[in-house]
């Protein structure tokens, strides 16, 4: 029974602990790569976030944003999940603990990823810089980047 009490009090601390690294690369709004100790990299997608695709209206300026943001810093992250490409999905934190993910959606440079995320609190982000007609919002017909993915694929079958 001790045994089973002292296991569910560590897995939060397994879970939530955060990792350090140096951002090396910006492939996307939402995804960077990471410099771990002993030189190894990482790729991480963005938890929470998704950027328009970089054949999408301001998909470039989601990737100069996030560079601008994090390219060459030091950051913490917090794994949360591994997604269906490999990639390990992660909070990134910055900047003493500016949270990545909701500096992007409230520049209005990416959508909050409602089907994966229960932070309300980002969803009115977004609403703000919709109403307010940042970044992508300033496009009426502004299509996310998952219906853009539909799209593509349907266009390609």
């Amino acid at each position: 029974m001790k045994k089973n009490v002292l296991i569910l009090l560590l897995i939060p601390i397994i879970v939530f602990s955060q990792t350090k690294a140096k951002v090396v690369g910006i492939s996307d709004g939402d995804t960077i790569t990471v410099l771990l100790e002993g030189n190894t990299q990482k790729k991480l997608r963005l938890a929470e976030v998704d950027c328009p695709e970089s054949g999408q209206p301001f998909g470039k300026n989601a990737k100069q944003f996030t560079s601008g943001q994090v390219f060459g810093k030091q950051i913490s992250f917090i794994e949360t999940d591994t997604d269906r490409y490999g990639r390990t999905i992660a909070k990134v934190y910055y900047n003493n603990g500016k949270y990545l993910s909701a500096e992007i959606i409230k520049a209005g440079l990416g959508w909050w990823y409602h089907y994966f995320s229960k932070d309300k609190s980002l969803g009115d982000l977004q609403d703000f810089a919709q109403k307010n007609k940042l970044g992508l919002w300033q496009d009426e017909n502004a299509i996310s980047p998952w219906e853009y993915r539909e799209m593509v694929r349907n266009k390609n079958n």
